[in-house]
């Protein structure tokens, strides 16, 4: 038996147990060295979400969108129709998601959360792949890391509607590239097509998808002029590939049509956004703080633009195709006005990609990567730390949940302020079509219901819900004083306030019908 030499099985990927000529050869793993690159990004994505957002998981109250889609959800599981039975503006898409996410066992909320971390993780994957168009392979990984690291810094808890519908526009921005380069026209508007379907599933998402959409299209309408095609031909494949991105929207109309709700599904998806008001300079702030929170995106992209150009072998058509979409996605963010944190995820996406030249590992630059990364860690941590802290905790909102059980006599809670989730946590039936307290209690949204707030609300305490939950704190919103002044009413008249309870740094006061 020949002896194994040290290099040799070095060399091998074995090690050698025992010495000498009784040494077994066994075999060794070495990572990441021995891992496709892909998976190696996919896991160091993957723990680097999981390792960020572990203070945040089963935590119920991270944001109350969440627990609204979380809540939908659950009443559809028993037959509610979301839009007639449950109102929002959410498109449907969006609740089905959650909906699918109630067919696994366990906690619904760590449910979604670990989707919504698995969804993170891939589309940081796709980042990577995006940003080696313009970038180094070591440039391109540290770049799906920067937008891991953002995301918590715009409030978007888990689950919100970003988290997922970022996957789907990332793959349909890879795809409209790869259509780009296509040499067959078939590949071409097959291509085109794949990415149209990626982007009518993100519309169902959230419908300012249609912002990215519409740039996507025109570059790849921008490409069909360039081979020669003539009017007719960019008319009909212009025509197919908005017929592509539509068809899911236009399915779910057809579908309430049929049932007798069409006007419900327009009003709430298409109509009711254009009468939601601003909140006045509440709204001007918030822009101010996330302009100021995306200065680390602009120094390093403008640094990259003028010393770190592309290097020979990346297309500069993708980095003209990759302002493009940062410009469509801003575009989106800004279009509506009311510039709520989680908002800015979207243009994370096109940002981080932009930023990867600049994370190059050239000498005398490292203060880039530290800039970029160390502000996104700092800033993601204190941000997810002072949320927990200003919306509760698990314990808390368990505590607040109990309180309200404790007075339900087969009736209803009525949540006038208060998280989504005191309803699904309480076990109570919901008093109304309008469990999202914010839809009643503000001024914003007095005029973007297809009801008059005030009756609704009257009607709702006109039929004695066991439990009514007000703030008894300053609202951050704009105050509904109408719908206000109506419950304070009825409080005085047939409730008293049994509790006070604390979620956060809000309390809450908690009225149970008053007895005799």
């Amino acid at each position: 038996m020949s002896e194994l030499r040290g290099n040799d099985a070095a060399a091998a990927g074995i090690a050698l147990a025992g010495s000498g000529p009784f040494a077994v050869p066994v075999p060794r793993w070495t990572w990441p060295t021995d891992l496709p690159r892909p998976l190696v990004s996919a896991l160091g994505f993957l723990a680097l979400t999981l390792a960020l957002h572990l203070i945040q998981f089963g935590n119920p109250v991270l944001h109350v969108d969440e627990e609204f889609y979380l809540l939908v959800a659950d009443h559809m599981r028993h037959g509610a129709l979301p839009f007639v039975d449950i109102w929002d503006r959410k498109p449907l898409g969006l609740f089905l998601l959650y909906r699918f996410f109630l067919l696994f066992p366990g906690d619904g909320v760590v449910t979604y959360q670990l989707f919504g971390v698995a969804a993170c993780a891939a589309t940081a994957l796709v980042i990577e792949r995006l940003a080696r168009e313009i970038a180094s392979p070591a440039a391109a990984r540290l770049a799906g890391a920067v937008y891991i690291l953002f995301l918590p810094v715009y409030c978007f808890g888990i689950g919100q509607a970003p988290v997922f519908y970022n996957l789907p526009v990332a793959l349909a921005a890879l795809r409209t590239l790869e259509a780009w380069r296509a040499r067959d026209e078939r590949d071409f508007v097959r291509g085109g097509v794949q990415a149209m379907a990626l982007l009518g599933l993100a519309i169902q998402i959230k419908y300012t998808v249609v912002f990215e959409g519409a740039a996507f299209g025109v570059v790849l309408l921008a490409r069909a002029r360039a081979l020669g095609w003539n009017a007719g031909r960019l008319a009909g494949v212009a025509l197919l590939w908005c017929a592509v991105a539509i068809a899911p929207t236009l399915a779910f109309l057809a579908v309430y049509a049929a049932l007798g709700h069409g006007e419900a599904f327009i009003h709430a998806n298409f109509l009711s956004i254009l009468n939601r008001r601003s909140d006045g300079m509440a709204s001007w702030s918030r822009l101010g703080s996330e302009m100021l929170g995306l200065v680390p995106f602009w120094l390093a992209i403008l640094w990259a633009d003028r010393r770190l150009a592309p290097r020979e072998g990346h297309d500069p058509a993708a980095l003209w195709f990759l302002r493009l979409w940062a410009i469509a996605a801003f575009a989106g963010f800004l279009a509506f006005g009311s510039w709520y944190d989680h908002y800015v995820t979207p243009v994370l996406v096109p940002l981080s990609v932009l930023a990867a030249p600049a994370l190059a590992q050239v000498p005398g630059a490292r203060w880039r990567c530290v800039l970029l990364l160390g502000f996104g860690a700092i800033a993601s941590v204190v941000v997810m730390a002072d949320s927990i802290r200003r919306h509760g905790t698990k314990a808390q909102a368990d505590h607040v949940a109990t309180a309200i059980r404790s007075e339900l006599h087969g009736g209803c809670a009525f949540v006038f302020d208060g998280e989504p989730a005191f309803y699904r946590m309480a076990g109570s039936c919901l008093p109304g079509r309008y469990p999202f307290p914010n839809h009643l209690n503000t001024w914003t949204e007095a005029q973007a219901l297809d009801i008059d707030p005030n009756l609704e609300v009257a009607r709702i305490l006109m039929a004695r819900p066991d439990v009514v939950v007000v703030a008894e704190w300053w609202p951050f919103y704009l105050p509904n004083w109408e719908t206000r002044a109506i419950v304070g009413d009825f409080l005085a008249r047939g409730y008293e306030r049994y509790a006070s309870v604390k979620l956060g740094t809000h309390t809450f006061g908690l009225w149970r019908r008053r007895k005799g």
